[in-house]
């Protein structure tokens, strides 16, 4: 299935970038947290957008669990950082858990990926595409449930 890709140099590229994306939306959360307590404005994650209501509740539900989980997710990844990032998650909890999701999101994205291009360019066996196929559908699957899950969670106020 393999030959001829560079399966290796590209798990290490996608890992880099998702560490790196998901990081600096960590970053500009911790950034606008400080800025909007500097500017006398709101200081917390809530805004009137709905994805990042359900990332708040999420990140103070799961706390550094609800990082590896966003890869998985689609429309929440980079509202669940931003808002692990505007509520202050400790960098000793939010690396690691950074690390473990850049290292999930890596994988799928390797395998699905380059299991699609090869069958574009015909190299790849009927069932390595059905395995993609299987492992897409289950990412797309955890999205509707994390948000069912964050939403029915809500405090009442």
């Amino acid at each position: 299935m393999t030959d001829g890709w560079p399966v290796a140099l590209a798990f290490a590229f996608l890992t880099a970038v998702g560490f790196c994306r998901a990081g600096a939306t960590y970053l500009v959360g911790r950034g606008a947290r400080h800025w909007g307590a500097r500017r006398g404005g709101r200081t917390g994650a809530s805004t009137t957008s709905p994805a990042v209501q359900r990332a708040e509740r999420l990140v103070r539900r799961l706390g550094p669990v609800a990082v590896p989980l966003s890869f998985l997710t689609i429309g929440l990844q980079t509202a669940i950082h931003l808002t692990a990032g505007a509520l202050r998650m400790p960098v000793r909890y939010y690396v690691p858990a950074l690390l473990v999701g850049a290292l999930i999101w890596a994988t799928l994205y390797t395998t699905v990926g380059l299991a699609v291009l090869g069958s574009l360019w015909g190299g790849v066996d009927r069932w390595v595409l059905g395995l993609a196929a299987v492992g897409a559908l289950a990412v797309v699957g955890v999205s509707p449930v994390l948000r069912r899950r964050a939403g029915a969670r809500e405090p009442n106020r």
